[in-house]
């Protein structure tokens, strides 16, 4: 069985010397290497090709985040797992946006250490519970933001309004001129607005959508 070729990064020697010890203990993991900071880390990375990266991120020179970030970018072969004291979202998801393959916190247990470790050097993600419930949160919670700025997007002015009332009753574009003091070019102009910014393509959908998105 192959190893997982391990380099560990963290500014504090113990924490370092402390991780060590739990994971030599395991035949199928292999520390190759220690780094007290990030450009040595990725220094180290270029040399010796590990396929994990433990790494902490509050570090001199070179925070985690950004060795993970330059990892990520070049050197693919190497997977950057966070080990941080730091619950913290924002950490977190600039973690995941750096293209970290998983976050541990350093309170975890020796046995999930050595699980994450197995995950994210097959290439997939590991994040600790309370750091999944974070990333789930934030996702949930980008979501509602967006679907919030659809509808606003999506809301009618008060002229839009008054003209797809008479396209309701099925006027035609002259007649809705006429009963606005509008030109023709001015209500087919935002007859093609509205059917643009809600996605249909003719005037049916345009009453259809109208109505059961309540946007009178």
């Amino acid at each position: 069985m192959n190893k997982i070729k391990v380099l560990l990064a963290d500014d504090h020697t113990i924490v370092r010397n402390g991780i060590m010890s739990l994971l030599e203990s395991y035949p199928e993991v292999e520390i190759v290497g220690e780094a007290e900071n990030g450009a040595e880390a990725l220094q180290k990375v270029k040399e010796l090709s590990p396929d994990v990266l433990m790494i902490d991120i509050a570090m001199p020179i070179m925070n985690g985040i950004e060795t993970a970030q330059e990892v990520s970018k070049h050197y693919k072969q190497t997977r950057s797992l966070m080990l941080s004291m730091h619950n913290n979202e924002d950490y977190i998801l600039k973690s995941v946006e750096a293209g970290a393959y998983g976050y541990l916190l350093k309170d975890t247990t020796r046995d999930e250490m050595l699980k994450a470790l197995q995950t994210v050097a097959k290439g997939e993600k590991y994040f600790s519970p309370s750091v999944s419930n974070i990333i789930v949160a934030s996702y949930l919670q980008k979501v509602k933001d967006s679907e919030k700025a659809n509808l606003k997007k999506s809301k009618l002015s008060k002229k839009e309004k008054s003209i797809v009332k008479f396209i309701i009753q099925g006027d035609s574009s002259r007649e809705i001129a006429e009963k606005l003091d509008l030109s023709i070019r001015t209500v087919d102009n935002h007859r093609a607005n509205m059917m643009k910014r809600l996605s249909v393509k003719n005037a049916v959908e345009l009453v259809k959508k109208v109505l059961d998105e309540k946007l009178m």
